[in-house]
C-alpha cells in the first residue's frame, strides 16, 4: 500500500518489520519568504534502494541536502540510524557521519588529487590509520565498483564519465558506510554505461548490505533496482511505494511520469512487472 501526501509513514511493525535507517516528521525547509518542503514525512527501510523523482524545483536535492545537514531546516525532526543529529555532540556526530557514504550528482572529485588520494580523504578525515593501510584500502575500493587498478593513480582529468561515477562511489564508500546517498548517479552516462552502474549498485547493495537513497531521473533505474519510489511534490512526498503503486496512484504527473510513451517502452504497462533485485 502506497503512503499517500496526507498521511505520515507509519513506523511500526505491522508496517514493516526490517529497521528504519532514516526517518524525517513534519520537516519544512524555505528560503526566505519561499517554502520548498512543507510538513514532510518520509521513512527509508534498511536494505532497500529508495528512488526519488519529482518534477524540476519540487525540491529533491533539497532534501537530500537537509538530511545530510548541508542546509538548515525550518521545522521537524530527522533520525538517521535511529539517532537525531541535533541531540548529538561532536563526536558522536562524527561517528555517525562515518556511517554515511555520498555520492554527488558530477562526482564531486578533487581535481587536483587522484584516485587514490580521493578516495583516502574521508580515512583521513575520520581515521587514524598508517599510509600503507589506506593505499590497500583504496585499492580494494577500486576493484569494488570495477575500476582498473591504473585508475587509481589517474587524475579526474583523465577519466571517462563513467569512471569518474565509479571512482566517487569508491570513495563514498571509503568507511564502510551502511547507508549510502546517490544524487543521481547515472545522468550524463550513455544506456550502456547507465545500466551497468546500476547493476553495480544493485551488486553492492545485496553483497555490503547497503541501504540506498538515491535521487533520480533515470526511469530504467527506477524499474530496475528501486524497491521502492517517493515522488516528491506539492512541497512534501505525495506518495510512497512500489512501482505497482505509481502506476495505481491517481496523479496526472505520477500517471504522466510512469505510464507515459518513455515508461511504455521500458515495462509492460498491463501489470507493472518489475524485473531488477530487490532487498525484501
Amino acid at each position: 500500500m502506497a503512503d499517500r501526501v496526507d498521511e505520515k509513514p507509519i513506523d511500526t511493525e505491522d508496517k514493516d518489520e526490517r529497521d528504519i535507517v532514516l526517518s524525517a516528521r513534519d520537516v519544512t525547509v524555505g528560503f526566505g519568504s519561499k517554502v520548498v518542503l512543507d510538513n514532510l514525512n518520509l521513512n527509508i527501510y534498511r536494505g532497500e534502494i529508495l528512488g526519488f523523482v519529482g518534477a524540476s524545483g519540487t525540491g529533491k536535492s533539497v532534501l537530500m541536502r537537509t538530511v545530510l545537514r548541508l542546509l538548515p531546516r525550518r521545522s521537524g525532526t530527522i533520525k538517521i540510524l535511529g539517532q537525531d543529529f541535533d541531540e548529538l555532540d561532536e563526536p558522536q556526530r562524527n561517528a555517525l557521519d562515518m556511517r554515511l557514504g555520498v555520492l554527488f550528482q558530477q562526482g564531486a572529485l578533487f581535481s587536483s588529487l587522484t584516485v587514490k588520494e580521493n578516495i583516502q580523504v574521508p580515512m583521513r578525515e575520520y581515521l587514524d590509520l598508517p599510509r600503507s593501510l589506506m593505499d590497500e584500502l583504496a585499492h580494494l575500493k577500486i576493484r569494488m565498483v570495477g575500476l582498473a587498478a591504473d585508475a587509481a593513480d589517474k587524475y579526474p582529468s583523465e577519466l571517462s564519465g563513467g569512471m569518474i561515477k565509479r571512482a566517487a562511489l569508491a570513495r563514498a564508500l571509503a568507511l564502510d558506510p551502511e547507508l549510502v546517498f546517490l544524487d543521481e548517479p547515472t545522468s550524463g552516462l550513455d544506456p550502456i554505461g547507465a545500466a551497468e552502474f546500476d547493476e553495480l549498485i544493485a551488486n553492492l547493495r545485496d553483497s555490503l548490505g547497503l541501504t540506498v537513497y538515491m535521487v533520480t531521473h533515470d526511469l530504467d533505474s527506477l524499474f530496475s533496482v528501486c524497491d521502492r519510489i517517493a515522488v516528491l511534490g506539492k512541497k512534501r512526498v505525495m506518495v510512497e511505494g512500489t512501482i505497482e503503486d505509481m502506476l495505481a496512484y491517481d496523479d496526472p504527473w505520477v500517471q504522466a511520469y510512469f505510464k507515459g510513451k518513455r515508461a511504455r517502452s521500458i515495462v509492460p504497462q498491463d501489470d507493472g512487472a518489475r524485473h531488477g533485485s530487490s532487498g525484501k
